[in-house]
């Protein structure tokens, strides 16, 4: 079935409808201070896939979230996502959950345009910010990135959803990202992920972290292990709340190495809500520390753009 006509309805955790947080009302609220933590990846990654039930889209193995959906209670929905975007059958609840268990259109968006402008990952450090599902991260880990970390502002996202992906493309880290402009979402037989044998290297380059973003940027550079600031930062969907904007440019300035490049999908607009990508790009030119160049338009459904950021003074 072609991503682009994939019904929600039946599978709501590949989510590709043009219309995120459409229906939502408008929100004032401020991004909340939710404190930042990282999550380990066991030393049996196996543990990570137990009752996980994996499908695929261009090759990526993702988790199916309505097994999740039926499957996840307790202390492993102990922010109580789950149980609360199902009863109120939301895709976004401010500040308390932010829409990371679906896969968005401009996900897509951005993982096209790697192919077609020949984005290079090899021996980059790599930042997947509101990773969600992670795929983004996982096709920079597929290009040879020398260190992938994933951030999201839920801890239920983490662990029920990105760190499972990322394990179970690493397992399967032999198949490769077709490049081809007229990929399909493969949709096979449910099935469960493979077996595991010892860590696969790509794990040990990973590092997972949930949290608000400005929580998780004074994690990092308080932390005592080494880090070093981001070659690439890869964000889609993540500005459709303009309240959030002042925390999400902060964050950037933060961690982005000083000759670094922000790769963000957005919609044109996020009706209900407010955002959208020229909203966004106003608000960085007021704030005159980066330059923005919009390098693709995809006008198909709901109208969408590529957004590169880099650093005013940056090579």
């Amino acid at each position: 079935k072609s991503r682009k006509t994939a019904d929600p309805t039946a599978d709501p955790s590949l989510r590709l409808d043009a219309d995120k947080h459409q229906d939502e009302a408008p929100s004032k609220t401020k991004l909340c201070v939710k404190a930042a933590k990282e999550h380990h990846i066991p030393q049996d990654p196996n543990k990570i896939l137990e009752n996980k039930v994996m499908e695929s889209v261009l090759e990526l193995s993702y988790v199916k979230v309505s097994v999740v959906e039926m499957t996840c209670s307790g202390d492993a929905d102990s922010e109580g996502i789950v149980s609360r975007s199902v009863s109120s059958h939301s895709d976004l609840i401010p500040g308390v959950y932010e829409g990371g268990l679906k896969i968005w259109e401009c996900t897509f968006d951005l993982m096209d345009y790697f192919s077609e402008a020949e984005i290079q990952f090899t021996n980059k450090t790599v930042l997947d910010l509101g990773c969600g599902a992670g795929l983004l991260g996982i096709v920079a880990l597929r290009g040879k990135a020398d260190r992938v970390h994933f951030q999201d502002y839920n801890s239920t996202v983490i662990d029920e959803i990105t760190l499972p992906n990322v394990v179970a493309n690493c397992i399967n880290k032999g198949r490769r990202m077709d490049s081809g402009k007229d990929r399909t979402a493969s949709k096979p037989p449910l099935k469960r992920p493979k077996i595991a044998e010892g860590s696969p290297d790509e794990l040990n380059k990973c590092r997972f972290f949930s949290g608000e973003w400005s929580q998780v940027s004074q994690l990092l550079l308080g932390s005592n292990k080494p880090f070093s600031k981001y070659d690439i930062i890869l964000t889609s969907e993540t500005i459709y709340n303009p309240d959030y904007y002042s925390a999400l440019h902060d964050t950037l300035a933060q961690l982005l190495d000083k000759n670094g490049h922000v790769y963000l999908a957005s919609k044109v607009h996020y009706f209900g809500v407010g955002g959208g990508i020229y909203l966004f790009e106003k608000f960085i030119e007021e704030k005159n520390v980066f330059r923005t160049s919009i390098v693709k338009r995809i006008d198909q459904g709901l109208q969408r753009c590529i957004m590169e950021i880099a650093f005013k003074d940056s090579s």
